[in-house]
């Protein structure tokens, strides 16, 4: 597939770091908040739900899974509409989707319906807002890219913190319909943040310039990312980690009732679980962009998934309701580190302008990670009985993914021939334009493998420890 990207951010165009960025991430503060929060926050309504169609909690809950199998699973399709037709436009159609499923169903009579509006729609319209909004991010940031992140990173747990409450007083005040038509109106914004994604503008070349005929034209879906062996570690670990990165949340509120502790008490791990996550986010990525921890970032990125991984082992231990108070603290910091840092990795191992294709390929092979395991931790609940074992299992693969991601880049792709900076900079970057420097190259290059004429491969001295 060939066609024109129309925002592409063209090779040789320097980050700003700054000015408009700022309100790009202000929009990319508010779309991240809205694609993860709205499945989790969606929950409240669904008591009434179950009242009004006589149906049981896993035909409801069925409405969250469609919302993140939309929003990872469409991840290639909204790779290939970026590369069209550019982010912007992406993003207001996918606002007016979002905004006409929540309205659409407000009237539906069955469950099958709000599946096909809620679920189909709605998550279709936050995955065509979400993935064009971070590749903006990664357009405007390069220095401050990975407190960039961190702090858009950080609307997922301040959107749940405020729309779980919100969700409820609407429909204590105006039912689940009014609610539904409500929160409809309230993602339209989804759709002024869209407006904020002014495309980076590029200096008209002068009389006799063939730049324009030189530059590259980009495929709508980027498939050599799967030549990059950066690529394929990264993805093969982000993969098995999330097979048991969203289990514990899931499972906590009932892991303390199942201690006997009241009902009030066990939904406030949650908040406090939240809480710790909003400040945990920006801190992980102000750490991550500083000069000494930026190049080693994807070594960061392997601790904060080992770290989680050993919350969860060290959770199942836990036998009264303080215990469970410090394991929510501690999956807070955990989980907050992996949130800042696992698109901020993704960025630096594939680069600027392969990120629109790579993360849709990403969110495709997590998307399946998704609906395999919660479920997977129900049945073996189901099973055994026993909330600890749930934890266990979840620890286990979020581990295994830390381990995946560390020996993997260290021997598949640590020991490599060196090759001189000058060239790695020349092929990634083709004759820049002189007043044009190249920022954070060591991030840029990080775990890259593009194949040379002769056969070896570009090599940084940071792709090794």
């Amino acid at each position: 597939m060939g066609g024109a990207v129309v925002d592409e951010g063209p090779m040789g165009i320097k980050a700003p770091d700054g000015g408009w960025g700022w309100a790009v991430l202000l929009g990319c503060f508010v779309i991240t908040g809205f694609s993860y929060a709205f499945p989790k926050a969606v929950s409240v309504f669904f008591k009434e739900l179950m009242r009004e169609f006589g149906i049981g909690y896993s035909d409801t809950a069925w409405i969250s899974s469609i919302l993140l199998a939309m929003l990872y699973g469409t991840g290639p399709l909204c790779s290939v509409c970026v590369n069209r037709f550019g982010c912007r436009p992406v993003m207001l159609v996918g606002g007016l989707l979002a905004s006409l499923g929540m309205v659409a169903a407000a009237f539906c009579g069955s469950i099958i319906q709000l599946y096909l509006t809620t679920g189909v729609i709605t998550g279709l319209g936050l995955a065509l807002n979400f993935q064009p909004s971070l590749i903006m991010l990664n357009r405007y940031f390069s220095q401050r890219r990975p407190l960039a992140n961190g702090l858009a990173a950080a609307g997922s747990p301040v959107f749940l913190c405020a729309l779980s409450p919100l969700g409820q007083l609407l429909q204590d005040h105006y039912g689940w319909r009014g609610g539904f038509l409500i929160l409809g109106g309230l993602l339209l914004h989804c759709c002024v943040c869209a407006a904020l994604m002014r495309p980076l503008e590029v200096l008209s070349p002068g009389p006799g310039s063939q730049a324009s005929s030189l530059a590259p034209r980009r495929r709508l879906l980027d498939l050599s990312v799967f030549r990059d062996r950066g690529f394929i570690v990264y993805a093969l670990a982000a993969s098995i980690m999330v097979l048991g990165l969203f289990v514990p949340p899931v499972f906590l509120v009932s892991y303390a009732k199942d201690l006997g502790v009241p009902d009030t008490k066990a939904a406030f791990l949650l908040t406090v679980l939240g809480f710790i996550d909003i400040f945990a986010r920006p801190t992980a990525g102000f750490v991550a962009g500083l000069p000494r921890v930026r190049p080693y970032s994807v070594y960061l990125f392997s601790f904060s998934m080992f770290f989680n991984g050993f919350t969860d082992l060290t959770g199942s231990t836990a036998s009264d309701y303080g215990g469970l108070v410090v394991f929510s603290i501690f999956f807070g910091i955990s989980y907050g580190m992996v949130g800042a840092l696992q698109f901020e990795v993704l960025m630096a191992i594939v680069g600027t302008h392969k990120f629109s294709s790579a993360i849709g390929l990403v969110l495709l092979l997590e998307a399946v990670a998704v609906l395999i395991g919660p479920p997977s931790g129900g049945k073996l609940l189901d099973a055994t009985r026993v909330y600890q074992y749930v934890f266990v299992l979840a620890g286990v693969e979020v581990l295994a993914s830390s381990l995946v991601l560390l020996l993997g880049n260290f021997f598949c792709l640590g020991k490599r021939p060196k090759m001189p900076e000058s060239v790695v900079v020349a092929q990634e970057h083709p004759k820049p334009p002189e007043d044009v420097q190249v920022d954070s190259r060591e991030v840029e290059h990080f775990l890259k493998a593009e194949p040379e004429p002769n056969g070896e491969v570009a090599h940084t001295p940071e792709t090794s420890v």
